[in-house]
Parts: C-alpha cells; sequence; structure tokens
C-alpha cells in the first residue's frame, strides 16, 4: 500500500508541482479543505507524512504542528522560504522532523521523504526492548511505556536507540546526524541538540533524569550503570 502524504502548503504553483511529482513516485496525495481546521483534517485522514509550510492562512505552521503533536507522531517536514536558522530551531522545537528550504530540489525532497518514512515505519521493527527503571522502551513502537505511556517523534526514539545500543561508548554528534538523517549536508548541531532536549523532556516526564549524559566536545553517552 502506497504511503499518504498530507501537503499543507497555499502556494498553488507548488501545489501542483508537488502534486503531480508524489504522485509519478507512487505516493497518494491529501491537500487541506480548510486552513482553519488543519490539526482536525490530518486527525482525520492520518497521513504517513506531512509536509508543511510556515507561512500559511490564519495560523503559521508552527502553530500548527504543535497542534498535531498533541494526539499524533506523524512525521514531519517543513517546507519554507523561511530558511533562517531561527525558523529551522522553531519548527524542530515544535516537533518537525525534517526541514528543507524552498527552492528545494525536488530529488532532494524525495530523499528526505523516502528516508524519514523508512526510518519512521520500518527501522527497528526487530529492536529489542530495553529497560529504564521501572519502565520499557520499546523502539518498534517510538514508545516508552508505563503510567502514562509516552510517545517519541522517529527521530527521538532514533536517538534513544542508537545511544542504548552503544551504552557505556560516547556517541558522536556526527554519528547521529548521519544515522537519523543519512547526511549532515543540511542538518548543524542546533538541529540535533533541539531533538535531544525534546528527549530528556520525556525522559524527565517519565520519571527518568539524567539519563543522558553530554560529553563537551565529544558527545553523548548513556552509562551502563544507569540501567
Amino acid at each position: 500500500m502506497s504511503s499518504t502524504i498530507f501537503i499543507v502548503e497555499d502556494d498553488q504553483t507548488i501545489i501542483s508541482v508537488l502534486e503531480k511529482q508524489l504522485q509519478q513516485w507512487g505516493y497518494q496525495v491529501l491537500l487541506p479543505a480548510d486552513f482553519q481546521q488543519i490539526a482536525l483534517e490530518c486527525q482525520h485522514a492520518a497521513p504517513d507524512l506531512v509536509l508543511m509550510d510556515i507561512s500559511l492562512p490564519y495560523y503559521n505552521g508552527f502553530h500548527w504542528t504543535k497542534a498535531i503533536r498533541d494526539f499524533s507522531e506523524v512525521p514531519i517536514i517543513f517546507l519554507s522560504s523561511a530558511d533562517d536558522q531561527m525558523n529551522q530551531v522553531m519548527a524542530m522545537s515544535m516537533g518537525a522532523d525534517d526541514f528543507i528550504a524552498k527552492p528545494f530540489d525536488l530529488t532532494i525532497l524525495l530523499a528526505k521523504i523516502q528516508a524519514l518514512l523508512r526510518r519512521s515505519y520500518q527501522y527497528g521493527h526487530q529492536a529489542t526492548n530495553f529497560s529504564l527503571g521501572d519502565r520499557r522502551f520499546l523502539p518498534a513502537e517510538n514508545l516508552i511505556e508505563g503510567t502514562p505511556n509516552v510517545l517519541l517523534t522517529p527521530n527521538e526514539s532514533r536517538i534513544l536507540l542508537l545511544l542504548l545500543e552503544q551504552r557505556g561508548k560516547i556517541v558522536a554528534r556526527e554519528t547521529i546526524i548521519e544515522a537519523l538523517w543519512q547526511s549532515d549536508e543540511f542538518i548543524d548541531n542546533n538541529t540535533l541538540a533541539v531533538n535531544m532536549t525534546r528527549l530528556r523532556k520525556k525522559l524527565a516526564s517519565s520519571g527518568i533524569d539524567d539519563l543522558i549524559q553530554t560529553v563537551k566536545n565529544k558527545g553523548y553517552l548513556i552509562e551502563e550503570e544507569q540501567l
């Protein structure tokens, strides 16, 4: 079954190009019927991935990403001409998984979509579950099981899995970036830092404090004795 992509964009030229290309690549495409009801439409449609612009009618893409994250961990890629670093950090802070600036190369966009879908829905299906105190981390479900359960985004889950697989060893920032995004060409340390901050907050909300250590100028570490 082909993946469904929800395009939240109001530029008709861009919509036309994206819709045509995505359908040629075998994806199903959904478009908003009402820009005041983006979150509700996303919840009902349950797409496999969302392409989100920043500048939209009524509310911007940051608003809708935060609203979607209240009920879903669907992968979200921001598409925006506003490509300054602050907007990228803001997008990641609201829960985006990736960011690509307009004008963009369609082959690069396809590669990012394929990579994000692959790591969101395929990676980790055979992964071992991990005990985190009185909780369990289920990589295949992007979930920290407990009371209550805590959902992770695909990127947060991938970071935690990578650090747990290498527990007792320092994992370089570059290694994590490569594992998550398959390239560091469009990603900087700020993007990783935002994802790491979100993950740590979710761990803390589960009662798991100080699990991930920062090793200055080297990377991140989970100590063996912390598990």
